[in-house]
């Protein structure tokens, strides 16, 4: 008895059912809980959605320097850098779910 309160006090704080606990848990390669591993996913959202503000004050340095034929070498690589940490993230996430 004393483990099954344990479960429903546990269920109860990562505010998931007792069974969701104990598919995740059984299921899970790392020990990260469920309300660890969803914060971890709505940070890197975040990081996601800072990445892509980046990337589109990039796009529109690029659209700057189709109107004036002036484009540094840096600005494409730094957008390339950038989609290529954003489909990383994507593929984090993914992993996470």
């Amino acid at each position: 008895m004393e483990e099954e309160a344990a479960l429903v006090a546990r269920a109860e704080r990562e505010k998931v059912t007792v069974p969701n606990l104990l598919i995740s848990s059984a299921l899970s390669e790392h020990s990260d809980s469920p309300t660890e591993r969803r914060a971890i996913a709505a940070e890197l959202m975040s990081l996601h959605n800072l990445l892509a503000r980046s990337s589109n004050n990039i796009n529109q340095l690029a659209r700057q320097a189709n109107a004036t034929s002036e484009f540094p070498a840096e600005a494409r690589e730094a957008l390339k850098h950038i989609r290529s940490v954003a489909m990383r993230i994507d593929r984090t996430i993914e992993g996470l779910m």
